[in-house]
């Protein structure tokens, strides 16, 4: 990625963050994004601690077939019930600067499916 790409999505990341805040009661749903992965983190910004984490690194592993937008879906919907687990119900979406489209969009709705309201 390019110097000003990565830039430009700092900012935008900014302008997100400065809006929405997580609890402990109702975590920040973060958003990683590379070019192959897709990283999921419940933060506390009270404590400024993370909660849980998810990615789908090891997912990929065993199922080739799978598209990383289908990969992103099955990370959320796997971050939804780990936050379950945790008694975690309600979070804050923090897309992390990218466009709600593709992957990004995948994640929100797998954690939807998986019980998670934002």
């Amino acid at each position: 990625m390019s110097l000003k790409k990565q830039q430009n999505r700092k900012r935008r990341h900014k302008r997100v963050r400065a809006k929405i805040f997580g609890t402990k009661n109702c975590p920040r749903l973060v958003v990683f994004r590379s070019n192959k992965y897709v990283v999921l983190q419940l933060v506390d910004d009270e404590s400024k601690r993370t909660i849980l984490a998810a990615n789908d690194i090891g997912e990929n592993k065993g199922k080739k077939n799978l598209t990383k937008t289908e990969s992103a879906y099955k990370t959320g919907e796997e971050m939804a019930k780990l936050a379950k687990g945790k008694k975690i119900e309600k979070v804050v979406f923090d897309r992390g600067g990218y466009a709600f489209h593709g992957r990004v969009k995948a994640v929100a709705e797998g954690a939807r499916a998986g019980g998670l309201k934002f």
